[in-house]
């Protein structure tokens, strides 16, 4: 389908490039397409970012689906939290589009719904998770709301920092300081 490949195109082109450095005409050659086919399918160059964005968010949702069978609910969240670090591959691609996504929702308006949309839809992910872990008496019984806010702020500061190679702040230490904030109930003996 062209309107997926165009998608697809977009989403590397930001990730190599940047968002601000994004062309239609580059986007409809990595596509295959024409630039003709590109307007057809998206109004403006801000309409085809917004939804490749979104795409993104779809596609690493495919991957994010934990299927931990009878495992622990504290498991599938654990799990849920290595998704959202980024790990070298698909998962730091993923971050570098988070990040080009946040600095232009800065300057420009009418991407912040698309980042709103996208934190709700994470929040949501997580909440749920919180939510089992507590009904399972595996976390602390807390607010799920307010603690997935609090585990998407220590994602993003710890991954941030991660993201970029800070000496001070590697994958493993994200992930352990990610999972500090949870403080999940210690298994009896």
């Amino acid at each position: 389908m062209s309107r997926e490949r165009i998608l697809d195109a977009a989403i590397e082109r930001i990730a190599r490039d940047g968002i601000d450095e994004v062309r239609i005409a580059r986007i409809a050659m990595d596509a295959g397409v024409s630039t003709a086919l590109v307007h057809y399918h998206f109004a403006t160059r801000e309409a085809l970012l917004a939804e490749a964005l979104e795409h993104s968010f779809e596609l690493a949702g495919d991957v994010r689906t934990v299927d931990t069978g009878e495992a622990p609910a504290i498991q599938r969240l654990r799990d849920m939290i290595e998704q959202c670090l980024p790990l070298p591959g698909a998962q730091e691609r993923e971050w570098v589009l988070w990040v080009e996504l946040w600095l232009r929702a800065v300057r420009h308006p009418e991407l912040r719904p698309t980042a709103a949309r996208l934190y709700a839809r994470m929040h949501d992910w997580l909440r749920e998770a919180i939510e089992d872990a507590v009904e399972a008496g595996e976390l602390a019984p807390n607010d799920p709301d307010r603690t997935a806010d609090h585990v998407l702020a220590l994602i993003d500061g710890f991954g941030v920092r991660a993201l970029l190679g800070d000496p001070a702040v590697s994958i493993e230490r994200a992930r352990d300081e990610v999972w500090a904030g949870l403080a999940p109930i210690p298994a009896p003996g």
